[in-house]
């Protein structure tokens, strides 16, 4: 599914013109982005959680020359499936369809 389909479904779940799922997801996007940015984890209880998370330096090797390298430490995004969306992966349509 890429984004125009993403908006044309929402927009049709919740009965809003296309414009206004599409300023919605944008928002949401924006929403997200500043907590993760802030190091605030974000949860939609049943599908997913979104948190910051820090890595630790490493040492790695160049790919090349096998020469190892310095990795400084750093941060990445953690995503968690939540049961909903567990559910659905395994086509388990009553859990899915009872949120």
């Amino acid at each position: 599914m890429n984004r125009s389909e993403l908006v044309a479904g929402v927009a049709e779940k919740a009965g809003i013109p296309r414009n206004q799922a599409e300023k919605v997801l944008d928002a949401l996007g924006d929403v997200v982005t500043e907590a993760v940015h802030k190091g605030d984890k974000v949860s939609l209880t049943g599908l997913l959680s979104i948190e910051r998370v820090k890595r630790a330096p490493r040492t790695g090797r160049n790919p090349q020359t096998g020469e190892p390298l310095a990795i400084p430490a750093g941060y990445s995004v953690r995503l968690s499936c939540g049961s909903r969306l567990k559910a659905a992966a395994r086509g388990d349509l009553r859990t899915v369809n009872q949120a």
